[in-house]
């Protein structure tokens, strides 16, 4: 039947299947029986016709609990071309979807570990990206409401990725529903009712004839939604008379249900196993009816079924033709009569554990502990596949079905565990709420207390709950459990990075890390340390994180973590190294809601490096990443640190832009970090603009206790800058008081920041007797790795005796400044440094933008994964794209550049770093 009234969505499916590549897709939402259905048909018809390949998978109610069902649907048919993905991500993509591995031998029994959602992910992408080379490809999800999270996590992960891949996915959605595929980048469409006139010919189309009084009625029930038109006359005929007041879809399902109730008993009793099974298989369908009447059934036992336009039968499979009638179908039988079907579902499927154990969960009223057992182990088989929210759904309904509080505690909290782990935060607050409500043991008292911290760090929580964490830490300690000590502190200890709780505080954290039965240099307790006491305890922290240094690579969650606690102490030489070590571990474990952590403080340290070409393409993915796992304070100092190199390249606007945005999303829960690296962007703009004052006042933001933009340790790290904009804002008085503050926190830490700072601070505001001995001791100094630091030096220095009419003396300086700058790409303070060399009598080349500017910072990451040799694929597996889409970029990052091969891309990027 021709779709009336939809000339619009037809028009944009249309375009969509006439040009793959240009847009990810659609996402198609609306109420049910909106014609969502008949959208997406339309545009697999269409596809078809186009010679394209079509993948397609429905959510299912009752499969939403089966970790990766979707995916298994969509991808079956293509199963066997998995074999030639890389190993990691096919060995990830076997295992989630719970196939054996072909090119893993027999022998081989060694466990692969529980997969990430983004590296099968990426092996997706991959697989369809591989499938459309030869012709275009599109994907269907309907139904995506009821698909299992981890799949449409996965088609998600797919859709912000297909870029420029012959690939184009169409989801359908019913409306107000959430899904990950509603900020996935498709195209909303929502499909609205119909209006009157269409409405009537809809109903002319499918019911000629009918009295006016009684087509009136009908419109009016109907109210423009397709699938009541359709199915609504059958039901009402020509009676007319007032309308029912219940809903659209409450009226639909009661149509539905009453022609369920007409079938023949033993067509109903198919039916309704049809409607709880989690498949589509006929051959389940009747195996588990003959069950229940005591005798063999055959296909014919659904004629009837057939007949009243409920549901279809295909190749082995049965079908509803809409979900309404799968939800009706259940609501007319009595509660014996469903669960007398789960029982014979779960006696046909003893091949398919998890499946077995939901229907004899569904079939069961009361406590029971073998049924709680069986999905206990369904959860555990789920987490082997990756499918974390389906083993928190299966350990929720084992902790109903607990016989004893203690086996329900357990496994309340074990899934409150794994919903922290996933970012469900409701989820994880409700369960920690039941399991508190019970008789707890002095351990899961404590697991209950410090569970929810995994969220933010803490973030929007009161800092009051510090002390409560080191209190808690205390006790947990003193009853011999190290390891949960351990844990709460580390909490707490994050805690003081992205808020201030004190100095009373940290001292109890302290004494707490202090009484721990763990060696100074477990990498847990140096990063605990740096946290809480960066200057007080800074010494102990650098030795430990030079030791550690060595064995960089090892752990690329420990090094994650080592990299952050770097920062804090102003070893961001040190910070790059451990961030940049543990990037690739992460990468390759698919481990996306660590890798922007450990990307933004790679950026953040690169930049204040002045190492732009680490820094620009770090803080970019940081960004994107934390953005798509739902960090928004891990997105706020990507975004910081992103204005932060925008002033440093002069890029004054773009500066203004990514700080505001930064601060938009830090100022609701005062994340301090944040905060402060924007107040630190808003004082280089101001600075290289010639705003001293402004620059002044921003800057001293970071040193107020009693402001937001305060952080313990970023604090100590801006002093150059201050320095500059209080002798050009003439308060070089009030920035002497500062250093006075800042002094004793030198005396109690080797940080180089920190030291190279105050050189520079104590130089400048020297009086001139003293100033070139310090000027020169600040430059003699190891500066190995600071090399925007050397340059900063330089550029003091000889505008210093510039203004000493030591004119030839000054331009070595300045020329020396001028060329780090350059070759930085620190545009901003390249710029000064010229018009300085201008007033010491020495003209200066103006400086275009060298080649890395000319990028996105996108397109600079994959060129310097190219330059270093990887391959298109080996870019693909780094920056979870696929391999195709890399090879579009190098394709516009060629021409941008001048080039013509990787050879030359090498040769350029080789010469600019050096």
């Amino acid at each position: 039947m021709s779709l009336f009234g939809r000339e619009t969505e037809l028009q944009a499916l249309a375009e969509l299947i006439d040009r793959p590549g240009e847009r990810s897709g659609v996402l198609i939402h609306g109420e049910p029986g909106i014609g969502k259905t008949a959208l997406a048909e339309t545009a697999v018809s269409a596809a078809t016709a186009a010679g394209f390949r079509v993948l397609t998978t429905t959510g299912v109610e009752a499969e939403q609990n089966l970790a990766y069902a979707g995916l298994h649907q969509l991808l079956y048919p293509i199963r066997a071309t998995a074999a030639a993905l890389p190993a990691a991500q096919r060995t990830a993509l076997h295992t989630a979807l719970g196939l054996p591995d072909p090119a893993r031998p027999s022998a081989d029994l060694a466990d692969p570990g529980e997969p990430s959602a983004y590296l099968v992910g990426l092996a997706t992408l991959s697989l369809l990206a591989d499938m459309a080379a030869d012709r275009p490809l599109l994907v269907v999800a309907e139904d995506a409401q009821w698909l299992d999270r981890a799949g449409v996590d996965v088609l998600a992960f797919v859709a912000r990725r297909i870029e420029s891949e012959p690939v184009v996915l169409i989801a359908t959605l019913r409306e107000d529903e959430r899904s990950p595929l509603r900020d996935a980048g498709l195209t909303p469409m929502h499909v609205g009712r119909l209006s009157d006139e269409v409405a009537a010919e809809v109903l002319g189309s499918v019911a000629p004839g009918l009295a006016p009084e009684a087509q009136a009625r009908l419109l009016e029930e109907a109210a423009g939604n397709p699938l009541a038109l359709t199915e609504l006359p059958a039901a009402v005929g020509d009676r007319a008379g007032p309308g029912p007041v219940l809903p659209l879809s409450d009226r639909l399902e009661r149509t539905f249900t009453s022609r369920v109730s007409a079938l023949p008993a033993p067509a109903r009793t198919a039916l309704l196993v049809a409607a709880l099974n989690q498949s589509d298989s006929v051959a389940e369908t009747l195996a588990a009816t003959g069950l229940l009447l005591g005798q063999a059934a055959e296909p014919e036992i659904l004629a009837p079924a057939v007949e009243a336009r409920l549901v279809e039968l295909g190749a082995g499979t049965v079908t509803f033709r809409h979900p309404l009638i799968r939800a009706a179908v259940p609501a007319a039988a009595t509660l014996a009569e469903r669960r007398q079907a789960h029982l014979a579902l779960a006696g046909t499927l003893r091949e398919q554990p998890d499946r077995r154990a939901w229907h004899r969960a569904a079939a069961t009223g009361g406590a029971d502990e073998s049924v709680a057992a069986e999905l206990e182990c369904a959860a555990d088989r789920a987490l082997r596949r990756g499918g974390v929210a389906a083993a928190v759904a299966a350990l929720e309904q084992a902790a109903r079905l607990s016989e004893g509080q203690g086996p329900r505690a357990g496994r309340l909290l074990r899934a409150a565990e794994l919903a922290v782990e996933s970012g469900r935060r409701d989820t994880a607050e409700r369960l920690v709420r039941e399991a508190r409500a019970l008789d707890l043991t002095p351990r899961r008292r404590a697991t209950a207390a410090w569970l929810l911290s995994g969220f933010e760090d803490g973030v929007r929580e009161d800092v009051s709950r510090v002390p409560q964490l080191a209190e808690l830490a205390a006790s947990v300690a003193a009853e011999g459990h190290a390891e949960p000590a351990t844990r709460i502190l580390w909490g707490a200890a994050m805690r003081c990075f992205w808020s201030e709780p004190g100095p009373a505080t940290r001292r109890a954290l302290l004494g707490v890390a202090d009484r721990l039965p763990l060696p100074g240099g477990d990498p847990r307790m140096v990063a605990i340390s740096a946290y809480v006491a960066p200057f007080e305890r800074g010494a102990a922290v650098l030795d430990g994180l030079r030791t550690l240094a060595g064995a960089a690579g090892a752990d690329p969650e420990v090094d994650r973590y080592l990299g952050s606690a770097a920062l804090q102490v102003g070893a961001f030489d040190l910070a790059v190294r451990f961030s940049a070590a543990a990037a690739p571990g992460l990468r390759a474990q698919g481990r996306l809601g660590l890798l922007p952590r450990a990307l933004a403080v790679q950026a953040c340290s690169g930049a204040r490096l002045g190492d732009l070409a680490t820094a620009v393409p770090a803080a970019a993915e940081a960004a994107r990443l934390a953005q798509e796992t739902g960090q928004p304070f891990m997105y706020g100092l990507a975004r910081a640190v992103q204005a932060e190199i925008a002033a440093l390249r002069g890029d004054h606007e773009e500066a203004q832009r990514l700080a505001d945005e930064a601060e938009r999303v830090a100022l609701a829960s005062c994340a301090r970090p944040v905060l402060a690296t924007v107040q630190l962007a808003r004082g280089l703009a101001a600075l290289s603009e010639g705003r001293f004052d402004d620059a002044f006042a921003g800057l001293s933001r970071l040193l107020d206790p009693a402001d937001p933009a305060y952080q313990l340790a970023l604090r100590a790290y801006c002093v150059a800058e201050l320095t500059e904009a209080a002798v050009r804002a003439g308060r070089t008085d009030a920035m002497r008081r500062i250093l006075r503050e800042l002094e004793p926190l030198a005396a109690s830490t080797p940080s180089l920041a920190l030291h190279i700072g105050l050189r520079y601070a104590r130089a400048v505001l020297a009086p001139n007797e003293k100033a070139e001995t310090l000027f020169t001791a600040a430059l003699r100094a190891d500066l190995t790795g600071w090399p925007a630091e050397r340059g900063r030096l330089h550029l003091a220095f000889g505008e210093w005796l510039r203004r000493r009419r030591r004119v030839v003396e000054s331009r070595a300086h300045l020329r020396t400044a001028r060329e780090i700058f350059d070759a930085l790409g620190l545009a901003a303070w390249s710029e000064r440094a010229r018009r300085e060399l201008r007033g010491a009598g020495e003209s200066s080349p103006n400086r275009g933008p060298d080649a890395r500017e000319k990028l996105t910072p996108h397109e600079l990451g994959i060129a310097q994964l190219a330059a270093e040799g990887l391959t298109n694929r080996e870019i693909g597996q780094r920056l979870y794209l696929s391999h195709r889409t890399v090879g579009t970029h190098l394709h516009r990052i060629f021409p941008k550049l001048g080039v013509s091969s990787r050879a030359d891309l090498a040769r350029m990027l080789r010469t600019l770093g050096e």
